[in-house]
């Protein structure tokens, strides 16, 4: 992100006041998973009426964290991009102290969706694997994949035209929650995540930002060097 891109004290100041009411900022955690809502689901998870959460997602939509798709008659709201959402995530911390291990689910905690990208200790370990093997390379401009890796996840059983797209897109470290390490974010990180899905790696869990990796998928990742350290 070049300085041009840092939002101005003023800037920040709107932002801290758009997360500052408490029916935006539900509408906002609703909208984490990536989901695209219509106007009423989002005014009863923010405990509103039509007309309140009518001005709540102006406001929100004016100030840059959602963005709105028409489709006919209807307005579906969804979080602006990956940025919004890692924000949210990293201002939604558990208040623990750095050192101290994540107590909750232990689900959400080996694998989940970051907006929608892989997330949590599979996460931080596929990104560990992928750049201590030198199939990442870290640039001034975030991560990227070389042509090595796609090599490996090819190998490994990913097909190969989804595999070669992932050389054009560019990734970024994205902050860990839960594990308070790096996973695979950006343009990257989503399409990774999406063809590892595709391929029956992993699988949602219904209701949930939870990825569950089957048996197949846990082995495959570790052909590709992945290691999962044992829980704290």
């Amino acid at each position: 992100m070049s300085e041009a891109q840092f939002p101005g004290r003023y800037q920040l100041a709107e932002i801290g006041a758009l997360l500052a009411e408490p029916a935006r900022a539900a509408m906002l955690l609703a909208l984490i998973d990536d989901t695209a809502r219509p106007a009423g689901e989002l005014a009863r998870a923010a405990g509103v009426s039509a007309a309140t959460a009518s001005a709540h997602l102006r406001r929100l939509l004016d100030g840059g964290l959602l963005a709105v798709h028409v489709q006919g008659r209807h307005r579906y709201y969804r979080l602006a991009n990956d940025e919004v959402a890692a924000l949210l995530e990293a201002l939604a911390l558990p208040r623990v102290r750095p050192l101290t291990p994540w107590k909750g689910d232990r689900s959400l905690r080996l694998a989940r969706t970051c907006y929608r990208h892989l997330a949590g200790r599979l996460g931080v370990g596929l990104c560990d694997a992928m750049l201590a093997q030198g199939y990442l390379h870290a640039t001034t401009d975030g991560l990227c994949l070389l042509p090595a890796g796609a090599d490996a996840l090819a190998a490994a059983g990913l097909q190969e035209a989804p595999v070669r797209g992932l050389l054009e897109l560019g990734g970024r470290g994205c902050l860990d929650w839960t594990e308070r390490r790096l996973h695979l974010g950006g343009a990257l990180g989503v399409a990774l995540t999406d063809t590892l899905l595709e391929a029956g790696w992993l699988h949602r869990r219904a209701g949930s930002r939870v990825l569950q990796p089957g048996v197949d998928g846990l082995r495959r990742l570790a052909a590709l060097g992945v290691r999962l350290e044992p829980e704290h």
